[in-house]
């Protein structure tokens, strides 16, 4: 398969829904080149409500907005990827090529926050798929969506690794205003060569730097995620990354380490079997070492962290880096300026 072909999609295989028990097989006697790469197809999504809530104790956000279902970045990793099965789809090149739009995103939001119910809370934006993936260019759903929550106030947390998000800072920086924005931007490697492989349609490493240089000269907070660290392809990369986002205006800088729940781990060996064939054993043992044996451990406090010496070890680099490179500290949320728009307007009707 020509290079040209092998970025075109971070999944290999379209590996087998848990769901089904129908599948099909590809004849393996046929060539890459009469199985192309899927174009991406759009689908409505008919959601009745846009905030989703989770009481997950190792998460630090209780509610998210997502715009789109599936990812067209596909970032081989994603730990989203099994959310397209409950579709009946495969968790593989599935996830990224048929991707669900939330049309109506933000006039279903609006309506949550204007609710009696709404308690004011910072919602996170990209707790499952980007919402900055390329054709957001197109949609520009998740801009809709910033322009309700400075209506109201409400604190937003972002996380990307796309450099999209620079179109939106005039809205970031009426929210700074008041405390109301976080941009978090994930970085995996500084290596363009496994970035492209690793996460085909993402923003590049370079570009990802430019990204947050660009926020930080607007006055707008920015986080770095050294997110996913892949054991024995990426760990060593910690402090460069680390270094390198500060120098260019980060505040701050969190971590999680590689998750590969369900179909993920097929994909995820299927493809360093492609690329990374000297260093998948390698790849596949300090991932066990972090999860008592198993590829995957989903336990509360462990699942993005690890545990044992190898996970000591990553933990300890990150801080050493961390301290290096001269992060300010994270600026906190606030929600004191949150105001129920639909309410005033209302009162100011009644007087």
């Amino acid at each position: 398969m020509a290079e040209k072909e092998l970025h075109k999609r971070g999944a290999l295989v379209n590996p087998v829904n848990r769901f089904e028990k129908i599948s099909f097989e590809r004849d393996e006697e046929i060539s890459d080149e009469e199985y192309p790469s899927p174009k991406t197809i759009f689908y409505k999504d008919t959601s009745k409500s846009i905030i989703s809530y989770n009481d997950s104790p190792d998460i630090g956000f209780e509610t998210s907005l997502n715009p789109y279902r599936g990812c067209e970045h596909g970032c081989v990793y994603c730990y989203a990827r099994p959310t397209h099965e409950y579709f009946g789809l495969s968790s593989g090149q599935d996830f990224e090529s048929i991707i669900f739009v939330k049309t109506d995103a933000a006039l279903l939001l609006r309506k949550e926050l204007a609710s009696p119910k709404w308690k004011p809370q910072v919602i996170v934006m990209s707790g499952v798929t980007d919402c900055y993936q390329p054709f957001e260019r197109k949609f520009q759903i998740t801009r809709q969506c910033l322009d309700v929550l400075l209506d109201f106030k409400n604190p937003v947390g972002i996380i990307t690794k796309n450099r999209l998000v620079t179109r939106d800072i005039d809205i970031f920086k009426s929210m700074a205003a008041y405390h109301g924005v976080n941009v978090m931007v994930s970085m995996t490697s500084l290596d363009s060569h496994i970035a492209r492989k690793m996460e085909p349609r993402a923003s590049t490493p370079m570009n990802r730097l430019k990204a947050i240089e660009e926020l930080a000269k607007a006055g707008i907070p920015v986080t770095v995620n050294v997110a996913p660290i892949v054991p024995g392809l990426t760990d060593h990369e910690i402090p460069a990354i680390l270094k390198a986002a500060a120098d260019a205006g980060a505040q701050s800088a969190g971590y999680t380490v590689l998750r590969l729940p369900y179909a993920v781990k097929d994909i995820f060996e299927r493809w360093l079997e492609e690329y990374f064939p000297d260093r998948k054993s390698k790849v596949l043992n300090r991932i066990r070492e972090l999860h008592n044996g198993a590829l995957y451990d989903s336990g509360w406090g462990t699942r993005m962290k690890g545990q044992g010496l190898f996970a000591e070890h990553i933990r300890d680099m990150f801080d050493m880096g961390y301290k290096r490179a001269g992060f300010p500290g994270k600026m906190r949320l606030s929600t004191d300026s949150f105001v129920n728009v639909q309410e005033k307007q209302l009162s100011f009707k009644d007087f």
